[in-house]
């Protein structure tokens, strides 16, 4: 075996590195860099230009900011600051110390915009217009000229709903209302959303490093809410969550249009939770010969 490349990645601390890394180490010599103490190199992409002791062989840029507490203003340029700002940043330290010949960027099907739809492709345009989509956007543009420039291999994987141990966002929120018995699916829960075991990115970087190009990523089978819930429920030993008429949460979104969001639900939220919305993974798995695990075989909540 040849010696092992050397992989810089960001972000080793949150969750989809906490899900990673450790197996990345055992194919790469892997320094993780990023805001918490945990890193090996700590720096706030957002404000820094971290100083770097080596070239690396492979960047994989995972640090960023996803899941929105208060949308107030601040927070929002919170969402350009990290995921754009640091981005160049990264890019600038990467300059000084010698580019890679990979980059690969985690991304999310966040930049196409789509509430809802069947097997979005690659193709669809960029109509993201959340802080969060377009500061990915701004990201995406950003590295694919740059990596031009600089005769980089880039990768963007854009990926789905991430699983794993301790999801954050709406996963983690249908984890904890399960656990306390008061998570409710909709008309039987039967939408469907793309998801992915986020280990698989670590299945992806090998395929792709020296390749590059833009994936959507996710498991090839979405699963329904209804499945989903019921799979969570089983590993916490509770009982199959209940299922409310549609007719009966939209009165009680309506009371939430009226109170300002105030309530539990309002008729956007409810929108989301009625509409599929899945991505076509079928670009990585002809060019790449990727194979996902199955969400339903791999999602486990807790480390056993």
């Amino acid at each position: 075996m040849s010696h092992m490349e050397k992989m810089l990645f960001t972000g080793g601390a949150g969750f989809l590195g906490r899900n990673i890394v450790h197996i990345l180490e055992q194919s790469y010599q892997v320094t993780t860099c990023g805001t918490s103490d945990r890193e090996m190199i700590k720096t706030d992409l957002s404000k820094d230009i971290p100083h770097l002791n080596e070239r690396y062989d492979i960047v994989v840029h995972a640090a960023g900011k996803a899941h929105v507490i208060h949308t107030i203003s601040e927070e929002e340029n919170a969402f350009y600051a990290v995921n754009y700002e640091g981005t160049k940043n990264l890019c600038a330290a990467l300059e000084k110390a010698g580019v890679p010949k990979s980059f690969i960027f985690i991304s999310t099907v966040a930049v196409y915009g789509c509430e809802y739809g069947e097997l979005i492709s690659e193709t669809h345009p960029l109509c993201g217009s959340t802080p969060y989509a377009k500061s990915k956007i701004m990201a995406e543009e950003y590295l694919i000229k740059w990596c031009e420039r600089n005769g980089v291999i880039l990768t963007i994987l854009r990926s789905s709903l991430l699983a794993g141990i301790n999801p954050p966002g709406n996963l983690g929120d249908m984890i904890r209302g399960i656990r306390k018995g008061c998570y409710v699916n909709i008309a039987g829960g039967k939408v469907k959303k793309s998801i992915m075991m986020a280990e698989d990115i670590a299945t992806l970087i090998p395929l792709v490093e020296d390749k590059g190009g833009i994936f959507n990523v996710c498991d090839t089978e979405p699963l329904s809410f209804g499945e989903l819930s019921q799979l969570i429920a089983g590993q916490l030993g509770k009982r199959r969550p209940v299922s409310l008429p549609y007719w009966s949460v939209k009165c009680l979104a309506l009371i939430g249009d009226m109170t300002g969001g105030r309530f539990l639900i309002d008729s956007k939220r409810l929108k989301k939770l009625t509409q599929s919305l899945t991505f076509s993974n079928l670009k990585a798995v002809e060019t790449l010969g990727w194979q996902p695990l199955k969400v339903s075989d791999n999602f486990r909540i807790s480390e056993k």
